[in-house]
């Protein structure tokens, strides 16, 4: 598909695809999820990372004890949250707050938190 345009709506994001003239024809990838290759995605600047490079790092608390690894990002609205499974399988949820994540290190495969007491 080729995007020729993007307007934010609320909270949907309305987008004319070259491929779908028609509005009622468009409508069938309503809902869908539109991805793109890596290659193609847009170019990042230093410290920035796309939120599903955070899946599979290892969450460590400050003082270094492996707290699991994210396995999902669920966006609730005010701010992102980390879903982090740890060995025997419980999850623990890491809101994406900077007073919270200390450190994301994504060529390191490493994430450090300061969990709230």
């Amino acid at each position: 598909l080729h995007i020729t345009a993007v307007k934010p709506q609320g909270r949907n994001i309305l987008m004319h695809f070259r491929e779908y003239d028609v509005r009622e024809t468009a409508q069938r990838l309503t809902g869908r999820v539109l991805t793109v290759p890596r290659a193609e995605a847009a170019p990042l600047d230093e410290g920035e990372y796309y939120v599903f490079d955070s899946v599979g790092l290892t969450v460590r608390d400050e003082d270094g004890n492996e707290l699991g690894t994210v396995t999902d990002v669920l966006r609730t609205g005010s701010n992102d949250v980390y879903a982090v499974r740890d060995a025997e399988g419980n999850e623990l949820l890491v809101p994406a707050l900077r007073t919270v994540v200390q450190k994301i290190d994504i060529a390191g495969g490493c994430m450090t938190v300061r969990l709230p007491e």
